[in-house]
């Protein structure tokens, strides 16, 4: 079980999963394949039957204080516009459209945040949220209407110590992953009063690093976390994890991506194309019967 006995109860859903596939499949922003655009609930709908028991959704504001799923910065490939969404209101952002994918009778707009998850409330879908840190504690309190703690991770940098103490401080205690790249962020975070730290999310963009060792993540998980790492190819083409990514599972056999971190003991993938990464840990768990 990981996380603080405190927590249990708020951490249930999270424990039961890992126990129950061994290895979560996170999918980034959902399956924005097809004609889904990321960050929607059609693409949440897609990653979760393609395997995912896990999806990180980016959030954004509103200038009035709404919130959306959206990774802003992406405005002008994804909605056709140079500015940034956050600088809008609501009225505005409500009207934009994804313009890959909208069409006539089936418009695709920025969803809605709130009403988003209020979709999969007591199901066993799990969330991560990304990119919310900086609207805390004001988005915290907009989360607790929907009643949906067991199925919500929050994260931030570990070493964005203003976050991380408005976190400690909010007297609900979300399960959080924070970004560490290095011991050092950990050690920062693991037992810091206040703080439900269920989980860490490894960052290294070298492949000589203490986070490809598996003693390091032995001791992790006896410190009482999990362990995530994102396999995910950034635009930029930086690494997230030591080089294992996603073009090269495409690329190349999924197996030589996938299959080494989970040899580490990673507990969690977050990967673009999570059908991938759910066949090569159904195919080991079948040569392991």
């Amino acid at each position: 079980m990981f996380g603080l006995k405190q927590y249990e109860q708020v951490n249930s859903l999270i424990n039961r999963r890992l126990a129950e596939v061994g290895v979560l499949v996170v999918s980034h922003r959902g399956a924005g394949v097809g004609s889904a655009a990321q960050n929607t609930a059609l693409g949440v709908r897609g990653a979760l039957a393609s395997g995912a028991e896990m999806v990180e959704i980016d959030v954004a504001a509103s200038s009035d204080g709404t919130f959306y799923c959206f990774h802003d910065g992406t405005e002008p490939e994804a909605l056709g516009i140079d500015d940034n969404i956050q600088y809008l209101s609501a009225e505005e952002i409500d009207k934009l459209r994804y313009i890959r994918v909208d069409r006539p009778g089936r418009p695709s707009p920025v969803e809605r945040l709130l009403p988003l998850l209020k979709e999969f409330q007591g199901t066993d879908a799990l969330f991560n949220l990304d990119r919310s840190w900086w609207r805390w504690p004001a988005f915290l309190k907009a989360l607790e209407s929907l009643g949906m703690i067991e199925q919500i991770t929050l994260k931030c940098p570990a070493w964005d110590l203003s976050a991380v103490g408005l976190l400690s401080k909010y007297p609900v205690k979300y399960p959080f992953v924070p970004i560490c790249s290095s011991m050092d962020d950990v050690d920062r975070v693991i037992g810091m009063p206040g703080l439900n730290t269920i989980g860490v999310e490894l960052l290294t963009e070298i492949p000589i690093h203490p986070w490809l060792q598996r003693e390091t993540i032995d001791t992790l998980h006896e410190r009482g976390v999990f362990t995530l790492a994102s396999t995910v190819t950034l635009p930029t083409g930086v690494p997230l994890f030591g080089g294992y990514d996603d073009e090269k599972a495409v690329l190349g056999d999924p197996a030589d991506v996938f299959a080494p971190l989970m040899d580490l003991g990673i507990d969690a993938i977050q990967t673009d194309w999570p059908w991938l990464l759910k066949s090569v840990r159904d195919s080991r768990a079948t040569l392991a019967e």
